[in-house]
């Protein structure tokens, strides 16, 4: 029983740091960021995070999202939240599995 409440508050604090970071990540590449605005989501969002109690991650994905996170908290600089969160995106996108569909297509026939 007790392994069940540790996955859900694992599953529960991914949840909300996924959130939070797709939301910064989509308002810091829009064209039309306001950082007035932009400071005040965070700081509500920051609220909820606290709220939620914070569990060990291991996974290099997840260290990022929280490095991430705890960059937005602090109220790092639009460019420095930025590269962090291209890294973060291209971390995530690294874990998805690619087929290779033509790889014997080019194999040397002898």
């Amino acid at each position: 029983m007790n392994f069940i409440d540790e996955k859900a508050k694992r599953v529960k604090y991914l949840r909300v740091l996924e959130k939070f970071a797709k939301f910064a990540t989509s308002s810091l590449k829009r064209d039309d960021f306001d950082e007035e605005a932009f400071r005040a989501r965070v700081a509500k969002n920051a609220e909820i995070i606290s709220k939620v109690e914070s569990v060990y991650l291991d996974q290099p994905y997840t260290k990022a999202l929280e490095e991430f996170i705890n960059l937005l908290i602090t109220n790092a600089k639009k460019d420095e939240l930025l590269k962090s969160a291209n890294a973060l995106d291209k971390l995530r996108k690294s874990k998805t599995y690619k087929k290779d569909k033509h790889k014997n297509k080019f194999k040397d026939e002898d």
